[in-house]
């Protein structure tokens, strides 16, 4: 049993950090955005709106529903002690921790999309003088990652393939792919392809125009870092899970599953409310 009580342990241990700790540190980091990239010139081009009202808005209402499904997750943990008493616990406990993880980061998520929603028009049709201060040096991916994580990460990508498939053909004895095998491959090809998509966009994209230089500096190198490392993490978390089955591991799938969670939401958290550094303020400097 000892699987199902680190599997129930890890999942406390998710909610507490995405639903108790990340709001708390991301509340914290917009307060600080707030003053110092780019609130002011916001405000300048557009004085009926209430920047610092919003802030404190956002913060009471997303610390509210963050401490609800915190709440949430009590109960489904008291739920799943129930489960992990049942034979073939660990096929019910296994999609749990995603789905919530889902439903944790759902607020943050709608938000975007609101925003999006709300101001499209400023920030497709924004004022001549702030387009005309939106312009930065072209920047590159090195500029914001460094040449080691980034080649971690395509190296990572191009040998998961052969080894695919060299597992499932040879080390679980299959005539032709299985399915598993080619949801791994495909899984791998979407999140790179999707995170590819976003660095391209934040890099070369439209820019946000109400937003300070080092603002702009510290979105990208946010992005950049948590959508390299990100990938990678889920490569590597497909070839150690791939061991499961054939070591026998099944009921530490769900364990492994909610550390995997754990991790990648620290790791966005961590870049996105992470001070901006020397290097990347340096990195993409405006041209003179």
């Amino acid at each position: 049993m000892i699987e199902a009580y680190a599997f129930l342990a890890a999942f406390a241990v998710q909610i507490v950090v995405v639903s108790v700790v990340n709001p708390t540190r991301l509340i914290k980091h917009v307060r600080g955005w707030s003053a110092k990239f780019g609130s002011e010139r916001f405000a300048q081009h557009y004085p009926g709106v209430d920047y610092q009202a919003w802030v404190e808005r956002f913060a009471t209402g997303f610390r509210a529903v963050n401490i609800a499904i915190a709440v949430i997750g009590l109960v489904l943990l008291g739920w799943l002690f129930n489960v992990i008493q049942r034979p073939g616990w660990a096929g019910v406990a296994s999609g749990i921790s995603p789905f919530y993880l889902m439903f944790q980061v759902s607020p943050l998520a709608l938000l975007a999309l609101y925003t999006v929603v709300r101001y499209y028009k400023v920030f497709l049709h924004p004022p001549q003088e702030a387009r005309r201060t939106a312009s930065l040096q072209r920047r590159g991916l090195l500029d914001f990652v460094s040449p080691t994580a980034l080649t971690i990460a395509a190296v990572s990508f191009v040998l998961f393939f052969p080894f695919a498939i060299l597992s499932d053909l040879y080390v679980y004895d299959n005539t032709t792919l299985s399915w598993s095998c080619y949801k791994a491959m495909g899984s791998v090809v979407f999140v790179y392809a999707l995170n590819a998509f976003v660095v391209y966009k934040i890099l070369y994209g439209r820019k946000n125009p109400f937003v300070s230089h080092e603002g702009r500096v510290h979105s990208i190198a946010m992005t950049v870092k948590s959508s390299v490392y990100t990938s990678t993490a889920l490569v590597w978390f497909i070839v150690i899970g791939s061991f499961f089955t054939k070591l026998q591991l099944e009921n530490w799938r769900p364990f492994a599953v909610t550390v995997f969670c754990v991790i990648v939401i620290l790791i966005s958290f961590m870049e996105l409310t992470s001070p901006l550094r020397r290097s990347d303020s340096e990195a993409a400097a405006p041209a003179h």
